[in-house]
């Protein structure tokens, strides 16, 4: 491991100067907040900065709570914070779940959600949840404030599709209705998760129809996806949804074009995918995997 370069940290008393600083240092220049991924990759030479932007102590980025039919996160909330929240347990209780096991208790305890879904590593829980439940981001920038949907967020492997000046500044996600079910599983070897599977169920009245279904795959590709064929496999009467479960993995798993490689087989991928579908299901629907 080498050492780390020099560089310099400052740190903007709010979001507009923080967006100046982006603007002005260009390439040579990136947000820090928790900095678990950033400086990692940067004391073994994979990114090179000669200033980081420290937003930790910008007001207001670590808020959670409830706004018009959805729980807004923001972007400097760290993993803990959210996994411990009342509110998150409350409303969103998959959320506060997926994040009591993201990598160890030290990444969680100075991770933020916001630099995770910016550094957009492939092999990254929150980003496949978010994807399933709706949930959109929030981006300031010199020219004002945009909403991207996640798959918009998320442009490729460690890319995201923020402008130079622009700052991640929260995430909303839609509060599930009394007939929604959600569930997040995920298959690891150590603290690095191999796939990631999230899956939202919207049941009729009586529990006895799958009204609607989405779900997302992570892990296996460069970013997180859905797929509108196998969610319209899982709809149904939910009495039989075991039945069409094994077609629905089959499209989920094609729709995230798996490969082979040091993680494991693209059929060992398929399978697990086939294996998480299944229980996530269950979970869902009876409450247990």
């Amino acid at each position: 491991m080498m050492p780390l370069r020099r560089f310099a940290i400052h740190r903007p008393a709010d979001l507009g100067e923080a967006a100046e600083m982006l603007e002005h240092y260009g390439d040579n220049g990136t947000l820090y907040a928790g900095g678990t991924e950033l400086l990692l990759a940067m004391r073994h030479d994979l990114l090179r900065y000669e200033h980081l932007i420290d937003i930790k102590a910008v007001a207001g980025l670590d808020g959670i709570e409830r706004r018009d039919g959805h729980l807004y996160i923001g972007a400097g909330a760290t993993h803990r914070t959210i996994e411990r929240s009342a509110v998150v347990r409350e409303l969103l209780p998959v959320m506060s779940e997926m994040e009591a096991n993201v990598a160890n208790v030290r990444v969680r305890a100075t991770g933020t959600l916001g630099g995770n879904l910016c550094f957009a590593e492939p092999h990254s829980d929150p980003a496949t949840l978010l994807l399933a439940l709706g949930g959109t981001a929030r981006a300031q920038g010199k020219s004002g404030e945009r909403t991207l949907a996640m798959d918009e967020l998320l442009a490729g492997a460690y890319e995201n599709s923020l402008a130079q000046d622009e700052v991640l500044t929260g995430v909303d996600v839609p509060l599930p209705g009394p007939s929604q079910r959600n569930a997040y599983l995920k298959f690891q070897v150590h603290e690095r998760p191999l796939l990631g599977l999230a899956l939202s169920l919207e049941l009729d009245d009586s529990g006895g129809e799958i009204r609607e279904a989405r779900c997302a795959v992570g892990c296996v590709s460069p970013t997180p996806c859905r797929s509108e064929a196998a969610e319209s496999l899982i709809a149904g009467p939910a009495g039989s949804v075991e039945q069409r479960l094994q077609e629905a993995a089959a499209a989920l798993a094609d729709g995230a074009a798996l490969t082979d490689d040091r993680e494991g087989s693209a059929e060992y991928k398929r399978h697990l995918i086939g294996v998480l579908l299944h229980r996530a299901a269950r979970k869902c629907l009876n409450g247990d995997v």
